[in-house]
């Protein structure tokens, strides 16, 4: 076995997941939404499993998605797009990854990664021959810490992954720190692969910026996107990929001895989807909005910290603020077993598990299961809060 993947174990997603199935807890740990599939989309691809070519599409992807991709860049973010050659389809954002990595990625190349972080970038950047330099954000703020991101980078630096809005802690880059970024990979001559998955998923008049909309970075981005994410069908996994074609060029490749297509069926119901009306979209963020709301004012009463969240899925709240001492996967454990809600340690998207003083809740569930939820992580802890007065 290769030793990048004799030394990953079991996610803890899966283990959360399994322990929340064997004690019948509600499972706020797996990033998946609950009763959100736009049934036009869904629509949309039954009239095309009768429509559709069943054999091989175009390894690139369908014309009508690449072009909806095309459209999409120019409606959401003003970015002029050529669906024929700079829009990639993929199966899922992960899949999107592995390719720019692997294209990329050359032995001994150094990778920067802002922590937290999805567990798949250090794997496949690990997989891909490269060097993971994790730079910590840390709790309550997240700020970017500039200097030690100009102190990370060496001859041997190649990519840069920004993730934003970022899972797990709902960070959301501003035009500064974009700016900050963009000038770097200029001066570096550097490349950005930009996880953007949540790009239509924020709150509180929070927007989010593609850092591929800055002049200095537009030929030095891969910008990821998924309709799993912003049509609330995980189980599709259907992604995207846009870049100069340059940049494109050797991550298609990647693409094409991997996966090679995409179920057709599915990239034309994606395609019908990005062309829905803003309030589709607008609906997406006030819908999520009203989620998190309930959350984080449920917890909130139970004198929970919980931390601002301008989009994704995530809400971080303080270990100690629910009773935890300094174990976040021990805290999330008996959450589980006990008071019957599952969570995930925030220190899993840590390397070395540097940040155990939170846990994330995923909010994109039915607001009674959310609710529920809350009532009994107070019922866990009315007996604590006596015992220790």
């Amino acid at each position: 076995m290769h030793p990048v993947f004799a030394t990953c174990g079991t996610s803890v997603f899966e283990e959360m997941s399994r322990l929340s199935a064997t004690h019948g807890a509600i499972n706020l740990g797996q990033g998946f939404p609950v009763g959100m599939e736009p049934p036009g989309v869904v629509e949309a691809a039954v009239r095309a499993l009768g429509e559709v070519s069943h054999q091989y599409p175009p390894m690139m992807g369908v014309p009508a998605l690449r072009q909806a991709v095309a459209e999409a860049n120019r409606r959401f973010w003003g970015l002029e797009v050529d669906g024929e050659t700079e829009v990639l389809i993929t199966s899922g954002a992960t899949e999107a990854l592995a390719d720019c990595f692997l294209a990329l990625i050359n032995p001994g190349d150094e990778v920067i990664v802002f922590q937290p972080a999805y567990d798949s970038y250090g794997v496949a950047i690990r997989r891909a021959g490269g060097v993971p330099v994790p730079i910590r954000l840390d709790p309550p703020n997240w700020d970017l810490p500039r200097q030690q991101i100009l102190d990370a980078i060496t001859p041997r630096t190649r990519l840069i992954v920004v993730n934003s809005p970022m899972n797990p802690i709902g960070k959301v880059f501003d035009r500064d720190e974009l700016g900050f970024l963009a000038d770097l990979l200029d001066r570096h001559d550097l490349i950005a692969v930009c996880d953007e998955v949540y790009e239509h998923i924020t709150f509180d008049d929070v927007v989010h910026v593609p850092l591929m909309t800055f002049p200095q970075a537009r030929e030095r981005c891969l910008r990821i996107g998924s309709a799993g994410k912003t049509f609330s069908v995980t189980g599709w996994k259907v992604g995207y990929v846009t870049a100069a074609s340059a940049l494109l060029g050797p991550v298609a490749r990647a693409h094409q001895f991997l996966t090679f297509t995409t179920p057709p069926m599915l990239q034309s119901a994606v395609a019908f989807g990005l062309r829905l009306g803003d309030d589709y979209f607008d609906g997406l963020k006030a819908t999520l909005r009203r989620r998190r709301d309930v959350l984080a004012t449920g917890l909130q009463r139970l004198g929970a910290e919980v931390l601002t969240c301008d989009g994704t899925y995530f809400l971080c709240v303080g270990i100690a603020s629910l009773g935890g001492g300094g174990d976040d996967h021990d805290l999330c454990r008996r959450l589980t077993v006990e008071a019957g809600v599952a969570t995930i340690p925030l220190s899993s998207f840590y390397e070395g598990g540097a940040v155990r003083s939170h846990l994330r809740f995923c909010f994109a569930k039915e607001t009674d299961e959310l609710e529920r939820a809350v009532s009994r992580i107070e019922s866990w802890l009315g007996p604590r809060k006596r015992r220790a007065i």
